[in-house]
């Protein structure tokens, strides 16, 4: 019962974080005269990836290194299936040449990256460099790309941040990054709680760490970016939704992973269902979105329908056969 509470609290404390996050990170972006999409990519995708980030340094300190790459996986198997899915089954979406071009083989390169370095069984400390600096190279590529396309733009956001801010501007802006700061504490204590529950909760019933990640964490974690979805669809802001979701996918692989692998010196021992099955699956899912996204440069109806079927059968078979 104790663990089933603290899991409640942690899954409460990262939604309300992780939404302090979003909203005002987002305000912090506008306000310096950020673009909607590099928005989604950036501020929007790390700041809903923080719940999973906190989880997995958490889990692996707590050598449950399973539970943490058990969530990465299946919070992007979640990503792409379920609300990216439910997203275009609602309307339809289109992507951008830079989507097509950087994030569908970015989160498709780091995905096929985490597989081969899970072969062994475990995660070393070395191998979260690698993915550490592929996190720096995405969000380089990111900002030149995006220089490129917004000289106007950039040229805008250079005299805001070089030129002097009105005493309101300046207060207004502080106080966004206070709550941010708030927000960031928030996810923090809650990881704490929602690992302590998730890991009881695991010993209790008799189910693998493996198991309660990929379902329970990765749906609960995943919570932020559902609610950023479904508000920014609702709201016409299909730039930021697309962007959140592929952005965090591409972070979860690298920031979200490397760094807890490089705080806790490696992963320890993972799962052989997670080998054998979870990551090969979050591989394929990966690979599938860029001729999928690709074939009319958008997401159909019917494609989400078929990506949210497709999950609906795979959460089947693992509360059927691995629960």
């Amino acid at each position: 019962m104790d663990a089933l509470l603290w899991l409640t609290a942690g899954l409460v404390a990262l939604i309300v974080g992780a939404e302090l996050v979003v909203r005002y990170g987002s305000l912090l972006a506008a306000r310096m005269g950020v673009p909607p999409m590099i928005i989604g990519l950036t501020v929007v995708s790390i700041g809903t990836s923080a719940p999973e980030l906190a989880v997995g340094i958490d889990a692996m300190r707590a050598n449950a290194g399973s539970l943490a790459v058990g969530n990465i996986a299946g919070t992007n198997i979640v990503n792409i299936m379920l609300i990216l899915g439910l997203s275009a089954a609602v309307r339809p979406i289109a992507f951008g040449r830079r989507t097509r071009v950087l994030d569908l083989p970015g989160m498709a390169i780091a995905a096929v990256l985490v597989l081969l370095f899970s072969l062994d069984g475990e995660l070393q400390f070395w191998e979260g460099l690698p993915l550490l600096a592929g996190a720096v190279v995405y969000t380089l590529l990111l900002g030149l790309w995006t220089r490129r396309e917004n000289a106007d733009r950039g040229d805008a956001l250079a005299a805001v941040v070089g030129g002097p801010e009105p005493g309101s501007r300046r207060s207004i802006v502080w106080w966004y990054a206070l709550v941010l700061i708030a927000g960031i504490v928030v996810i923090v204590v809650g990881a704490g709680w929602l690992v302590e529950g998730a890991v009881g909760l695991a010993r209790a019933v008799g189910v693998s760490d493996a198991f309660i990640g990929l379902t329970i964490v990765a749906i609960g974690t995943s919570a932020p970016e559902l609610f950023t979805t479904v508000v920014a669809t609702l709201r016409g802001d299909r730039d930021i939704a697309v962007g959140n979701l592929i952005g965090s996918s591409v972070y979860n692989l690298t920031l979200i992973l490397g760094v807890p692998v490089l705080v806790a010196n490696g992963s320890g021992p993972i799962d052989l269902h997670l080998l054998h099955i979870d990551l090969p699956i979050m591989v394929a899912v990966s690979l599938l979105c860029i001729p999928l996204f690709l074939s009319g440069k958008r997401l159909a109806r019917w494609e989400g329908v078929l990506l949210v079927v497709g999950y609906g059968v795979y959460l089947t078979y693992l509360i059927a056969v691995r629960s």
